[in-house]
């Protein structure tokens, strides 16, 4: 297939004496490019004021989008980046993911397209290792935590792996490794939990005391004993609590919205009641009015509740995130009482059982236990042998 005709056009800025002709090469405004390609149509900028500065991008993206750029794919028809992007935002819909991390996705995969264009670099096959570790550079300003940089690596690498096996590219381009350098959360406490839960009636100095006293508890014993993150809790809808009549029961039935991975969790009986019975205007949620982001919401609990309790309890911080100490008290206590990793990592709703394990490994008691009595076991084997 041949390239498109590109064409290289100017948006004139106010007050410039060419305004009239779009094709001036006389003026210092800024240079844009327009083609059409698989029956879509595009306009981008060329990055540049120069019109021959603009003329090699042309030829560089022509090159590209004829197949006869340096490192060719394997597809006979190259995919620009958007093109790649819609069909990789298709494909998570399909699977099924929430709204709210398709449209992380769309926000994640236009900024690298949007950096790819500032490079001249217009179709996945030309992205390279020097403009990956370019997109790079400002991530420790824009992500000051390195475990939020390694987990946002990896959904670029996800888009990249999708398109290698779509056969738009012949490699999957390398990412700069990161080391996780933040410690480890840790779980509460027994005893810090309970006075957590005191701490709340201290906590709380909003006028209507009681209504949300009852809020802030069932929020803490929801998170404790399901482990869910504290977006997915405080957005939980009331259909998501299921009464398991066969098993005299009641679960939480929900999708973390982190990862759109299924979450199934028994929880005690009496947090159950404590859950059923909290007020909210909005009949469909516990916690949630229904109205404004996911992302606010978890914002302002935090501030009005959830940090001014834990620091009425007297609970360090440590650098951790306070909610997610609820979340991993879950974790731990089930490891510590011998489930299986497995089965924990299942709970939590992790994508990935290597996840569950980076983060309480060391908390397997079970496991180890386990292990300990397998060893030891032979050492009995070899007295017995000896015996005899």
């Amino acid at each position: 297939m041949g390239a498109p005709v590109i064409t290289i056009f100017v948006r004139h800025s106010e007050g410039c004496k060419y305004a009239g002709d779009e094709f001036s090469r006389r003026c210092n405004c800024r240079k844009h490019f327009r083609w059409t390609h698989n029956g879509t149509q595009y306009r981008r900028k060329a990055g540049t004021r120069s019109w021959e500065e603009a003329e090699e991008t042309k030829r560089k993206l022509q090159d590209q989008l004829s197949g006869n750029a340096p490192a060719p794919s394997p597809a006979d028809t190259p995919k620009t980046i958007e093109e790649a992007v819609t069909l990789f935002i298709a494909d998570k819909k399909v699977q099924g993911l929430t709204r709210d991390l398709i449209n992380k996705y769309e926000l994640w995969l236009g900024r690298l397209k949007d950096h790819c264009e500032s490079k001249g670099v217009f179709t996945v096959q030309g992205v390279t290792r020097e403009t990956v570790t370019e997109f790079f550079e400002d991530w420790p300003e824009l992500y000051p935590s390195t475990y939020t940089r390694a987990k946002l690596r990896e959904r670029y690498k996800s888009f990249f792996r999708y398109c290698f096996e779509s056969q738009w590219i012949d490699r999957v381009p390398i990412w700069p490794k990161i080391k996780i350098e933040e410690p480890p959360t840790l779980p509460l406490s027994a005893e810090e939990y309970e006075r957590l839960l005191d701490a709340v009636y201290v906590a709380v100095r909003d006028r209507n005391y009681d209504y949300w006293v009852a809020r802030v508890r069932a929020l803490f014993q929801l998170m404790r004993w399901s482990g869910l993150a504290i977006m997915d809790a405080l957005t939980l809808r009331r259909d998501e609590l299921v009464h398991d009549a066969a098993k005299g029961v009641y679960r939480v039935v929900t999708q973390r919205t982190k990862t759109g991975t299924d979450v199934t969790v028994p929880i005690p009986p009496a947090v159950a009641k404590e859950l059923l019975a909290v007020p909210n205007s909005n009949q469909t949620y516990f916690f949630w009015s229904g109205e404004g982001s996911k992302k606010s919401i978890t914002g302002n609990w935090g501030k009005r509740f959830i940090v001014p309790a834990f620091e009425a309890a007297k609970i360090e911080n440590g650098g951790h995130m306070r909610s997610h100490r609820l979340r991993d008290t879950f974790a731990v206590d089930l490891l510590e009482k011998g489930v299986p990793l497995e089965e924990v990592s299942k709970l939590l709703g992790h994508e990935s059982i290597k996840t569950t394990e980076k983060h309480y490994a060391k908390w397997m008691k079970g496991r180890q236990d386990r292990l300990d009595a397998l060893v030891t076991g032979t050492w009995k084997q070899r007295k017995a042998r000896r015996a005899g």
